[in-house]
This record gives C-alpha cells, structure tokens and sequence, in this order.
C-alpha cells in the first residue's frame, strides 16, 4: 500500500519544510473547519471515528497491515507489541465509549452542537453549550503511540482544526491513522494536518503558534517550560509533564494459583510499550507475609518476561540505551556480590538480579531498599517488599505529585480503602494490574477532564 501525499508527513524525508507552508496549511484547516466540520452532529462524529477504529481491529485492514509490517523498523517497537498496543486502543473507541467521554466531561450528549440543560441546570433555569478550540495544535512526545491518537480524537470531537506536530521519527502511526481517516471521511481529514519535525525550529513554531488557541503538548517537564515561555499569552496551554507509575501487590493475592496469575498481569504491565510510557511501572512494591515470597515473585516474573519475549519480543535497542542498561546491571551485580560475600553490615541493602541472557531484553531487580527508583525501562524493573502501603508511599515520596497510576493487585475487602488511601497521596489513577497501560477512553489524564480541558462554555440564563 502506498500512501499519497495528503499530510506534510508525507513528504520525502529530503523535503524541507518553510514557514509560508506552515501558514499555508493553518489557513486552509481553519477554512475546512468552517466548511466540514463545526456544523456535524456529535453522533455522526462518533459514528466515523468508531467505523475507523473497527477498520483498524480488521485482519485484513490495509492500514493495519502497514502498521504490523513497516511499523517495527519505523517504531523501534516489535509486531507483538504493536498489535496489542494498537488493539487496546482501538477496541476501546466504540459508539457507546465515545458517547460517555461527552457525557461524562460535559452532562449531555448534545452539549457541544446546541444550548441544552442538565438536570441540575434546569433547576435553576439555565443551559449550555461548550465549544471547542477553533485550532488546535498538538506537540506529542516520541515515546508512545496512543495518546497522540487519542489527542486527535479529541479534537474531531470539540470540531476543532488540528495541526499535530511529531516528534521527530514518531510520525508513522499518527500519519497511517490521519490516512485511515482520510479513506472514511476525506472532508473530516481535510481538517487535520500531521507534521514531523525536530523541536526548536524557531521559524515553523513560531509561524504555528501564533496560529493557534489552544496548544497542547506532552514530554518533559524542561520542554513544557520552553513551550510556555514562547506560546503567545492569548494561547491556552495545556501541558501533559513527566509522569511515573508503580505497582503494588498485597499479601493476600499471592496464594496459589491466584499468585501466578499475579505476576502474569504484572509481566504484561512491564512489557506493554517496552515500559516507555508514562503509565508503566518503574517499581514493583510486593507486600511482605505472602504464601510468595518478594523474592519468589521476582524469579517468577523473569521467568514470565521471558516468555514474554517469543511473543512480543522486545525491539532492537540504540546503541547509547543498550549500554546504559548494561552499565546499571554491571552495577546492581557488583552490589549483590558485595552483600552475599558477608562483608556488608546488616543494614546494606540486599539485592539480586535476573536478566535475559546475552542481551538487554529484560531486566528484574529485587532490592530491599524501598526507596523508589527510576528503572532504565525497556523492561528493566525493580522489586522492593514492604510491610504495607504505608512504607511503599513513604518510600515514593521523592515523586509523589508525579505519580499518574498505581497498578493494585488486591482482594476486593481491601482494594477500596487502598484506593481511597492512593487518592488522598496524590496519585490520579489506580486500576487493576495488567492494565495500567490500557486505560479506558474516558480516563481523565493527570486527573484532568480531557474533553473538559478544551473547551470553552456558554451558559445562557432563561
């Protein structure tokens, strides 16, 4: 299949992008979106973005075939992983999805098309309506594929022209499903244009910028300071930072067979996206007093990234991360010895280490230290036991704020109250383990409406 040249992402790498091309392209998805877009109804919104994703879940989709035979070489990312990165998201794009995401962030379904009321509004005579940005443009991170995709269903959703800006060598996915789009509504298309290039071209990002309402961007704390200071003050910014996750499994569920199940959801959760998003767990905290030990947990869970590995292998690494997460074993090794040759005291931390054999694949650091650490990701986690929550959230209080999801694997007579206790510390989700990288559509991002955020409302006093 060969995709034609309808999004600047399009052009051959060779192709030098100008600032008169970036004005160009804002002028014309400004005048699509009056035409195509702002006057659709929010059912047929959803209807298009709902039979684009059941294209995308389609064997035989063409779209979904380029994804699985050029994505692993341009993604960094292997077929495995990409299948079950892109499924999660696309089965998660139904009618009956899209249509709670709007009633969930705005009480009605019809809030964005025309002034309607509430329950709670006509109590004391009033109605409304939200309006989208009229340009968005998005500035994505390269890590992983998803959220950019979600970004512009948001943006099809508020009727909002949307330029997307990638990172560069991210463009791929984004740019097949900008295509996908294209083939079902190509007017709907005409309001979306997707460019790559590297950040800090003052020239094009100045032009883009000035263009915008709303600009929205996800990467490092550093780059969303960089971003604000040079967004025009008329602008709405909405920055997505650096985020982290980590799990925490209970004593009680590690009995049996319902243990093994454990550590399997956890494998997933670390192997999902080569553990490069924000929503995968650095730190595993297993609580102590369980039929599996914190260090049983930890050989089990190699022994299931292993396994891991014939199905959803992890991708050639870069030379520069390869080595650093050899670097940070040689290191954990050298410790390890240390503390099994008796010379350390009683308070040296203990620490062990199985790893895949002649390659980086994977790593599982059990430590009983209980502070957090970063792992390296690509599928390099640490284990730490504690006596109860109350020690792992001491011990992660170096990010706490930072903290996006908590994967819980709990008996239903706790996992509530640990909920509640997770909440009231900062963090903005917990979901079962095994999920932790598949979050609903309607999950608010950092504890944030997403709909919500970009819209603008009318009330209108009868």
């Amino acid at each position: 299949m060969n995709l034609p040249n309808y999004f600047l992402a399009d052009l051959p790498p060779e192709a030098t992008l100008a600032p008169a091309m970036i004005s160009d392209a804002c002028r014309a998805l400004k005048s699509n979106r009056e035409r195509y877009l702002v006057h659709r109804s929010t059912q047929h919104l959803v209807d298009v973005l709902s039979g684009v994703a059941e294209g995308w879940l389609n064997p035989a989709s063409p779209f979904r075939k380029l994804a699985l035979t050029q994505g692993p070489a341009a993604t960094r990312f292997s077929s495995g992983t990409l299948t079950r990165g892109m499924d999660s998201f696309f089965q998660q794009l139904t009618r009956e999805n899209l249509l709670s995401l709007v009633e969930q962030d705005l009480g009605h379904t019809r809030r964005l098309e025309e002034t309607v009321a509430g329950a709670v509004e006509r109590k004391t005579d009033r109605a409304s309506i939200a309006t989208g940005p009229e340009f968005i443009v998005h500035i994505t991170a390269g890590n992983v594929p998803n959220p950019v995709l979600f970004s512009i269903v948001l943006g099809i959703l508020t009727r909002s022209a949307q330029f997307v800006k990638c990172a560069t060598g991210a463009s791929f996915l984004p740019r097949l499903f900008a295509h996908s789009l294209y083939e079902a509504d190509p007017k709907l298309a005409a309001c979306l244009e997707v460019a790559e290039w590297r950040g800090g071209n003052t020239a094009l990002e100045t032009e883009l910028y000035q263009e915008a309402d709303c600009v929205t961007a996800t990467g490092s704390d550093e780059t969303l300071r960089a971003l604000r200071a040079v967004i025009p003050p008329k602008t709405r910014f909405l920055g997505y930072g650096q985020r982290v996750s980590f799990a925490f499994v209970t004593a009680a569920v590690l009995s049996g067979l319902n243990g093994g199940k454990v550590v399997v959801r956890a494998a997933s959760d670390v192997a999902a996206w080569n553990q490069l998003g924000c929503l995968s767990p650095h730190v595993i905290y297993v609580e102590r007093g369980g039929a599996l030990s914190p260090e049983q947990f930890c050989e089990l869970l190699a022994q299931e990234l292993e396994k891991l590995e014939a199905t959803e292998p992890q991708s050639e690494l870069l030379v520069e991360i390869a080595a650093a997460i050899s670097a940070r074993r040689s290191m954990l090794q050298t410790r390890a010895a240390f503390a099994r040759s008796g010379q350390a005291d009683s308070d040296y931390p203990v620490t062990n280490l199985w790893a895949s054999k002649d390659s980086t694949a994977w790593t599982v650091v059990y430590e009983t230290d209980p502070q957090f650490q970063l792992s390296c990701g690509n599928r390099f986690v640490y284990v730490k036991p504690v006596t109860d929550l109350a020690e792992a959230l001491r011990s992660a209080e170096s990010v706490r704020g930072k903290v996006s999801t908590v994967g819980l694997a709990a008996g239903d007579d706790q996992a509530q109250q640990l909920a509640t206790k997770l909440g009231r510390w900062g963090v903005t989700r917990v979901c079962p383990l095994g999920r932790m990288q598949q979050p609903p559509l309607t999950w608010r991002h950092d504890g944030r409406p997403p709909l919500g955020d970009l819209i603008t409302w009318t009330d209108w006093e009868m």
